[in-house]
């Protein structure tokens, strides 16, 4: 393996170079703690040591392919042609504030009930005057409504730059706002406390495959609490990032912050911790975990259209490539009715399982966090026992030899059964590992969630007419070949009234901002395209039905287009095929058997007269 996972995982020196050898798909190795500490070091037991004889490391990379490639930050290689990479394409840029808030909006359009986990979004500045206006709305409507608002950096981390807000006239908007754009959004005053605390839960969430979907929930998650007690936001204290912030980043700054050697108590728990006090309360917790569960597959459902742009800009199909995973930090916060709220969804969440601690003045020492440890060791282990590429092929061994072993004896046929369920169930060399701390969630419960893809079935038409592989955005020819193709011009949309559909919300998107690497429109831009098409066509319908009937409509006749150039592609090899002399076995026509030659020229214009047609 080629990777950076010590680093995540905060190992320093040698220690880094052990965690890094630690990767190389050796389930063994991760049957215990990964790690002890020995007078301030951090060492591997014996037993593990034995595992690394024939292990190398390659920290300037190597010629030869590798198994998965461990990247820090985001997918960079453009050298990898085989192989499982942890990054997918444009995940990075998929998670940041602004693309997230617009890709849930989207569905929200759609299906407004599914989606109310996330609180009511604008994007500045372009939306200022929007913002402005609609709080002006609502407080007229509602004189009681006091609202609060919460201003997060498009780009920010670890709660760099967010602040509490009462008016949108408190925004900062000179200098920062214009050139670092951010989201603003309701905040959630009444949060879920734990003794008088606010708090947030980070989960972590398996993406490993987006052809076809699959998802993997982690069975824990950690709880990050503030560490002063929470008070309804008011002019005097919305300044407090202690009582309204939960990152870990700014907490362990407070002096109040408290690590614990237990799971149970301080300022970072496990969140089954948290379940068990909830549970001893009454409170359904089975109904909670339902809840966060639809609440990551929806989320995830809003990410994957333009995800798949990125993958086939990066990953043209039809060329070698590597297939991606990728481990993502979602941060839910509880209210006090126990609804789960996304907050954010973290690209590369922290995999340390360590801290610093000051010994004194300037002088800090590593200790290992049990609770980081509990919770982080187990995912990174199960996601390699995922991804693991000699599992399949064991299992495809293994049962193969059962099915020879079973046709020759009936004996062994009785034995082979109960080998067949410990292939089936995936025994064998994992046999003393803990089970999965992963619980599969998609396609476990695609039928219940299938029927809100319809960004992902918009996407594919706009994946298809993207025309060169590479790009990400469509031009205005593949623009009007989609009309063309899908039938969807008309005398009451003629292609003239096509094409100032297409400059009009173009010229919008690309002024928000929005890639401009690319001439064209964006996949965003498409999607809104889409829905106006849609409204036009099916005037009386909900918005999600109007979609849904044009996709339809669309894919109804792209697929008879298919079928109609197979045809015609079959009718040219078989008169191609009459004419050339067929030599096979030996035998050999007579001139007499031969079809006379057809005029070529002739033919190609016949064919081109039937394209033209149908296009």
């Amino acid at each position: 393996c080629r990777c950076n996972l010590g680093k995540d995982l905060g190992y320093r020196g040698g220690a880094q170079t052990q965690a890094m050898r630690l990767l190389a798909l050796n389930s063994d190795l991760f049957k215990n703690r990964m790690f002890r500490r020995v007078r301030n070091e951090w060492v591997l037991p014996v037993h593990f040591k034995t595992c690394l004889l024939s292990l190398f490391q390659f920290p300037f990379g190597r010629r030869l392919p590798c198994d998965i490639y461990w990247h820090g930050v985001s997918f960079h290689d453009n050298d990898i042609f085989s192989g499982q990479v942890n990054k997918f394409p444009g995940m990075t840029e998929m998670v940041r504030k602004i693309t997230l808030s617009r890709a849930v909006r989207t569905m929200q359009d759609l299906f407004p009930l599914e989606y109310n986990f996330y609180p009511r979004s604008w994007i500045l500045p372009e939306e200022f005057p929007l913002f402005v206006a609609e709080v002006r709305m609502m407080k007229d409507s509602d004189p009681s409504w006091k609202p609060t608002f919460i201003v997060k950096p498009d780009g920010g981390c670890q709660g760099d730059g967010i602040y509490l807000i009462k008016d949108p006239s408190d925004i900062r908007l000179t200098g920062s706002i214009q050139s670092r754009p951010a989201v603003v959004q309701e905040y959630i005053c009444k949060p879920l406390l734990v003794d008088k605390l606010k708090f947030d839960i980070r989960l972590y969430v398996l993406l490993k495959s987006l052809e076809p979907l699959e998802i993997y929930i982690a069975k824990d998650g950690l709880s990050r609490f503030c560490t002063e007690p929470y008070q309804e936001p008011t002019l005097k204290n919305l300044h407090q990032v202690f009582m309204h912030l939960t990152n870990y980043s700014l907490n362990i700054h407070s002096g109040n912050f408290i690590h614990s050697d237990s799971v149970n108590t301080g300022s970072k728990r496990t969140f089954s911790s948290i379940l068990c006090r909830l549970s001893s309360r009454g409170a359904d917790v089975k109904k909670l975990w339902s809840d966060i569960i639809s609440l990551v597959i929806k989320t995830i459902i809003a990410l994957t259209p333009e995800l798949k742009v990125y993958y086939q800009s990066d990953i043209p199909a039809g060329k070698p490539g590597p297939t991606c995973f990728q481990i993502l930090g979602f941060d839910i916060l509880l209210m006090k009715n126990l609804k789960p709220m996304l907050l954010e969804v973290n690209a590369n969440p922290s995999m340390r399982i360590e801290h610093e601690q000051e010994l004194s003045p300037g002088v800090f020492e590593n200790v290992p966090s049990p609770v980081d440890e509990e919770v982080k060791v187990a995912v990174i282990r199960d996601t390699l026992r995922l991804v693991d590429p000699h599992k399949k092929k064991r299992k495809d061994i293994q049962c193969q030899t059962l099915e020879q072993v079973s046709e020759a004896s009936e004996e062994l046929l009785a034995a082979g059964r109960a080998d067949r369920a410990d292939c089936e169930a995936g025994r064998g060399p994992e046999a003393g590992l803990p089970s999965l701390c992963l619980k599969q969630v998609f396609p476990k419960y695609a039928k219940q969630f299938n029927y809100l893809r319809l960004v992902d079935r918009v996407a594919a038409l706009f994946i298809r007419f993207l025309g060169v592989k590479g790009t990400t955005k469509l031009g205005p020819t593949g623009f009007r070949t989609f009309i063309r193709n899908c039938k969807l011009s008309n005398s009451n949309f003629s292609m003239a009234s096509v094409d100032i559909l297409y400059i009009d919300i173009t010229r919008r998107w690309n002024s928000t901002g929005i890639d401009h690497k690319e001439s064209g429109m964006c996949l965003q831009a498409f999607v809104e395209a889409f829905f106006c098409l849609a409204q036009k066509k099916y005037k009386s319908l909900p918005l999600h039905e109007q979609v849904a009937s044009l996709i339809d409509f669309c894919e109804y006749h792209l697929a008879a287009l298919d079928e109609k150039r197979l045809v015609c592609g079959r009718g040219i090899v078989e008169r191609r095929s009459a004419v050339v002399p067929c030599q096979t076995d030996g035998l050999h026509l007579t001139p007499a058997a031969h079809t006379p030659l057809p005029n070529r020229t002739a033919t190609a214009s016949k064919f081109a007269d039937y394209r033209n047609h149908r296009y």
